[in-house]
């Protein structure tokens, strides 16, 4: 009789342990992927499709000396844009990643013969897009300046 209850009372503790462990888990998970949040946020761009922000040491590290901004944009299937990035501070390159982190188009240097990058892409899918503002290799940090023209079929 005596082991029957141990036994009963066994269960119920390893049961309590059970919740208790499954709770602190999901707390857990919970917490991390809210830190993971506050650690990576990109930046909305504003509704003109136009910012002029600074790029610092306090930004992403690129791994190859230089750093990187990185901002979300709404696009639509079949949209024609235009990526801008201009700095008198540092080699500038433009990425657009897809949500899925795939590159959509990257661009160094411009047309215009500068260290300006200038990205002309068709978007291939509707979704939330990234432009990534970064630096070449090691050029360094600074103002820029980041404008997205959406160019209109011609009628």
């Amino acid at each position: 009789m005596i082991n029957q209850v141990f036994v009963v009372i066994l269960k119920q503790v390893t049961r309590i342990c059970v919740i208790w462990l499954l709770i602190g888990m999901s707390t857990t998970a919970a917490f991390a992927q809210r830190n993971m949040q506050g650690l990576y946020s990109p930046i909305p761009l504003p509704k003109n499709d136009e910012v002029s922000d600074t790029l610092s040491d306090k930004d992403i590290p690129t791994g190859q000396g230089g750093f990187a901004r990185d901002y979300t944009i709404k696009l639509n299937k079949g949209d024609h844009v235009v990526i801008d990035l201009r700095s008198d501070s540092f080699d500038t390159i433009v990425t657009l990643l897809a949500s899925d982190g795939s590159t959509v188009g990257e661009n160094d240097d411009g047309p215009d013969g500068t260290s300006n990058s200038q990205l002309y892409t068709r978007i291939p899918e509707t979704g939330t897009y990234i432009i990534r503002v970064h630096s070449f290799g090691e050029t360094g940090v600074g103002p820029f300046k980041l404008k997205v023209t959406r160019l209109q079929p011609l009628k």
